[in-house]
């Protein structure tokens, strides 16, 4: 479980300047202790406006981040996990990936805010496929839980690799158009469907391992 929870902490707060998101990761960290199970099922969110009242990550006020735990403790309080809580929504949806991650999505949203006003910040954490958002952080983080190998962790064994949607920022979409694999202008959740359908021509069991090889191509200044 601490894994999975570092992994829905690390993949909302991953926009940015790199330094500032580690940054920011740490002192959440050490909020915690170290102890993420423990930190979120022992969560209150009153509590929580107090130990985060200092931290804020760019879009994300204090109050944000208070409400994004609170919405992980009401998550872990009626799934058990989040691979639980996503894998029912992703069998009310036969199985399509785009319904499931707006449900999932939704329910965090819902959770998060218990019937007051919907922030920016949370819109921006919890964002919606059918509302055109590529969800990359979102993305990110089922990849990280589903694949398995050196990079990913593969916690949750239910959900074929082959159902992924990779990841997609504006830095990812420079290097897929020059490679040919969108013809899309705008970054959206049809570029991460388009790339990701290209690159099944590659891979069709799991598309989603060249996220990493792409995303690296500009960080390594590498031409071609």
């Amino acid at each position: 479980m601490d894994i999975e929870i570092a992994g829905i902490i690390s993949s909302v707060f991953a926009y940015g300047n790199v330094k500032q998101i580690i940054k920011t990761l740490e002192k959440i960290h050490n909020i915690m202790q170290n102890k993420p199970y423990e930190f979120v099922s022992n969560y209150s969110f009153e509590n929580g406006l107090e130990v985060f009242q200092n931290i804020k990550h760019r879009f994300f006020t204090s109050e944000d981040i208070a409400r994004f735990f609170n919405a992980l403790n009401k998550s872990y309080k009626k799934y058990g996990s989040l691979n639980n809580m996503f894998l029912v929504l992703f069998k009310e949806n036969n199985e399509d990936l785009k319904g499931a991650l707006s449900l999932f999505s939704n329910q965090l949203t819902e959770f998060a805010v218990d019937n007051v006003k919907i922030s920016l910040g949370i819109k921006f954490m919890f964002p919606d496929p059918f509302k055109g958002s590529a969800c990359k952080r979102m993305n990110l983080f089922l990849r990280w839980m589903v694949r398995k190998d050196e990079l990913d962790f593969g916690l949750w064994n239910e959900i074929p690799a082959s159902k992924l949607i990779i990841p997609v920022d504006t830095h990812v979409a420079k290097i897929c158009k020059q490679l040919k694999l969108t013809k899309r202008k705008n970054v959206s959740w049809k570029m991460a469907e388009e790339i990701t359908e290209n690159l099944r021509k590659y891979d069709p069991v799991d598309p989603v391992k060249y996220d990493f090889a792409v995303c690296h191509i500009g960080m390594r200044k590498l031409k071609f």
